[in-house]
């Protein structure tokens, strides 16, 4: 009988590893020293013969001269619950390939490659053992390859700005791409396939970009620390994981949720996270009527806070965002950050009379912490600011890193370096162990931990409604729902109903800004615009905010194309109500519906639909709001203008 150490080492070796419904597969190879992986959809080839590697500062590139020692494989099928988010239940379905290669070498360099295959996507990373003769390292570069075909569409954002993710996305040829990109990359490879390109619980590391290396081929380029190094670890060490994510059309990639299932289950009791809604003292500060910093205008008064949560609860909106609170927002506020103080109230602001009035009123109060960046001097504080907060009743944070880069005992690193990544999540831990929930501006991007840590209920990572006024066309929020919401839920603070205000114009029609509750999950979802916008002069339109949830049972994408226009139904987690979306770019476009999807109910739909005659630019305003009875498999038609959507509410009308 053949017994294991008979077969093993193998100097040379080729397998395929199927996923659960045999359409997908990668083929693992190790030939003439080289080891290099491949994907196959529907027996089609999606990446090309891809090396893999890593190195070790002041060494080789690792593993030098391999050889295969074992090979472990095993199924694993499993459906998860989230806690909150935009779909109830996630398939953690894969085959499971455990590769142990050892170097033939004096060195005897160790290290372990871990696939996962789902029926849409692939997932792998590098587990680092101790080693003979170290037990920590610091690695130079990760030599990942993602061997697409170069005439592929590509939609992408640059690497290393001072924006951070802010910027537009830009269609190119994979063979033009001239700059880093962030990821998730978004690929065409063809009309009957698409891949985005990501990564999984990202801890310790740099953030993967891609960039074309000297061969022309997709590479991953690790972010780098100041000592261009792209991490310092201890072994044991995993990578983040490198995820693939594949679909038939681009539609299709938006329910992907494999980045989840790739990240653990919770840490601990998290059954006190809540999802919320809120309003802000906010906009009033980019229209010109209030100001962050203090003095005649100032936002942040106890007075204004009083009014905005009285304002709450005539909306019914369970929180309130408070913005310039605190000490630190005069002058160039921007280089303030290192003194920023997180403890100390403006002379006009009284936090804990705010905090009594806002829990005598059953209000929220979401905190904000501005550091700009400078992160020495806000772990210096964070503890102590956090406890601050804690002892009010103040249970949500909103943070930001609006700095181009982090600065940290004189000197300065990338926000998507292993030391912003660090950072962030040491402020996620310590939240978790206050029970304060976060919503992070500037982050570092999404992977999945929001599955391990649920009080991480949103994050920022691209232009925002903060851009409006000529900086993001009607196209924007196209390109969204198959790029940057990869990466999970985005605090785009949609609801801003003003459209026409002379000091910021918004590039979207009124029904529009009710479908972003829709097509732009976010676990903390703000309605952005002032109290008074919606009290006198939209009150008909804000009862599609109030009523929107901010928690999803169900997501099912309906229709779209890349920067064309995206359509998508949810079913509310708490009843059996649908929630309905559609944004457009600066084309106006008819969609037919077909609502299969529903159950056996009649339902009274709520329409918000632009008007034949809207138009983001000349007519923003022409809305159309009627009620009719609708029933499963009916199809329905909907409008968006130039710059427009449409929002629809379907409440369940059947006997209980």
């Amino acid at each position: 009988m053949l017994k294991l150490k008979d077969i093993f080492p193998l100097y040379s070796y080729k397998k395929d590893f199927y996923s659960p419904d045999r359409n997908v597969f990668c083929r693992f190879e190790l030939t003439n020293g080289k080891i290099t992986y491949s994907v196959y959809k529907n027996q089609t080839e999606i990446i090309a013969k891809s090396k893999l590697g890593l190195t070790i500062c002041g060494e080789p590139t690792f593993p030098k001269r391999p050889k295969i020692v074992r090979v472990r494989e095993k199924q694993h099928r499993e459906t998860i619950e989230m806690p909150w988010g935009e779909d109830q239940f996630i398939d953690n379905n894969y085959s499971e390939a455990v590769i142990f290669i050892a170097e033939d070498s004096s060195q005897e360099r160790m290290i372990t490659i871990r696939f996962r295959v789902f029926d849409n996507g692939v997932a792998f990373r590098y587990e680092v053992p101790p080693q003979p003769s170290y037990r920590q390292i610091s690695i130079k570069e990760e030599s990942t390859e993602f061997n697409v075909s170069p005439d592929a569409d590509v939609w992408s954002i640059p690497s290393y700005q001072p924006d951070r993710y802010e910027y537009n996305y830009e269609k190119h040829r994979v063979r033009d791409l001239v700059k880093s990109a962030h990821t998730p990359l978004t690929i065409k490879i063809s009309d009957s396939s698409y891949v985005s390109i990501h990564e999984a619980a990202l801890y310790d590391y740099g953030a993967m970009n891609l960039k074309l290396n000297t061969r022309h081929i997709l590479s991953s380029d690790i972010t780098p620390l100041s000592d261009q190094t792209i991490a310092h670890v201890l072994l044991p060490f995993e990578t983040p994981w490198r995820l693939i994510m594949l679909a038939d059309s681009a539609i299709g990639l938006t329910t992907n949720r494999i980045m989840y299932a790739l990240n653990d289950p919770p840490k601990g009791d998290f059954s006190w996270v809540k999802t919320i809604k809120f309003i802000g003292i906010w906009w009033a500060m980019y229209v010109g009527e209030w100001t962050w910093a203090q003095g005649e205008k100032h936002g942040a008064t106890t007075e204004h806070a009083k009014e905005y949560i009285d304002a709450a609860v005539r909306l019914s909106i369970s929180g309130l965002l408070i913005e310039g609170w605190n000490d630190g927002w005069e002058g160039d506020w921007l280089e303030n950050g290192a003194t920023t103080n997180f403890l100390r109230p403006a002379p006009d602001f009284d936090l804990e009379k705010v905090a009594n009035y806002a829990k005598k009123h059953h209000i929220e109060i979401i905190g904000h912490h501005e550091t700009v960046g400078f992160v020495d001097n806000y772990e210096k504080q964070l503890e102590s600011a956090y406890e601050y907060y804690v002892k009010n009743g103040i249970r949500y944070i909103k943070t930001g890193y609006a700095g181009s880069m982090m600065k940290t005992h004189g000197h300065e690193e990338f926000h998507h370096s292993q030391f912003g990544v660090k950072h962030y999540q040491k402020t996620v831990e310590l939240a978790a162990k206050k029970h304060i929930c976060l919503d992070i501006h500037e982050p570092i991007k999404g992977t999945g931990i929001e599955r391990t840590w649920p009080n991480l209920l949103s994050r920022e990572g691209a232009r925002g409604q903060e851009y409006e006024g000529g900086a993001i066309l009607p196209s924007h929020a196209c390109h969204l729902p198959y790029t940057r919401l990869l990466a999970g839920g985005m605090d785009y603070t949609s609801g801003i109903l003003d459209l026409q205000n002379h000091r910021k114009r918004i590039n979207t029609t009124l029904a529009r800004q009710l479908a972003y509750f829709v097509t732009i999950y976010s676990g903390m979802q703000m309605a952005a615009d002032r109290p008074f916008i919606y009290e006198e002069r939209f009150r008909d339109e804000f009862k599609f905010i109030r009523n929107v949830p901010v928690d999803f049972a169900k997501t099912i994408p309906l229709a779209g194309e890349i920067g064309e226009y995206y359509v998508v139904a949810r079913k509310d987690r708490h009843s059996f109500n649908w929630y309905i979306g559609g944004v457009t770019n600066e084309n106006a476009r008819d969609i037919n519906i077909s609502l299969g999807f529903l159950d056996d109910k009649r339902y009274r739909a709520e329409f918000y639909m632009d008007a034949p005659d809207a138009h983001y630019q000349n007519n923003p305003f022409a809305i159309q709001k009627f009620q009719k009875i609708i029933v499963k498999d009916q199809v329905i038609k909907a409008h968006m203008g130039p710059g427009g959507g449409f929002a629809i509410r379907l409440v369940n009308i059947s006997a209980k």
